[in-house]
């Protein structure tokens, strides 16, 4: 991965349909250590399966943020049914068991997921001296021309 800064303004091809895939966990009681370590230390290896198994299982990217309470990765996947197929996989059945078994419904951590199919054309980004970064790492990365120079020219509403 390259650190490269594109300087100038930049935009992706949105002519791909992709799922973006938000997932995280929220330690609702810090000291409560014994149920959410666990849950945080089971996405490591989940993550190192997508990116070594990117094309196979139709992973594209993510991004990682973590908060004081809070973590967020955004993922990029080819497709909704890539993703399902995921969440039937070996390592993510083991570790939802796991999470379930461990802590069901107690409420010293929480996690979530929400999942976005979007359609071709109907997306946009911009990228002003930046990396590649988010759809940028995972689709056509171009820099911006008059007949991208707005939001609506980039969603193609012209």
């Amino acid at each position: 991965m390259t650190n490269h800064i594109y300087t100038g303004r930049y935009t992706i091809d949105n002519s791909e349909d992709i799922v973006v895939f938000i997932i995280g966990m929220r330690v609702n009681k810090r000291l409560a250590m014994h149920k959410w370590l666990p849950v945080f230390t089971a996405m490591p290896g989940m993550i190192k399966e997508l990116y070594t198994n990117k094309e196979e299982l139709g992973f594209l990217s993510m991004e990682s943020y973590f908060g004081m309470k809070t973590t967020a990765m955004i993922q990029y996947w080819r497709s909704v049914e890539d993703l399902l197929a995921y969440a039937h996989n070996e390592k993510h059945l083991t570790a939802w068991k796991s999470f379930n078994q461990k802590v069901g419904n107690n409420d010293a951590v929480g996690i979530y997921h929400e999942t976005y199919q979007i359609r071709k054309g109907n997306y946009e980004a911009i990228y002003a001296n930046m990396p590649h970064y988010g759809l940028g790492k995972v689709l056509d990365h171009i820099p911006i021309t008059a007949d991208r120079n707005s939001a609506h020219k980039r969603l193609h509403k012209q």
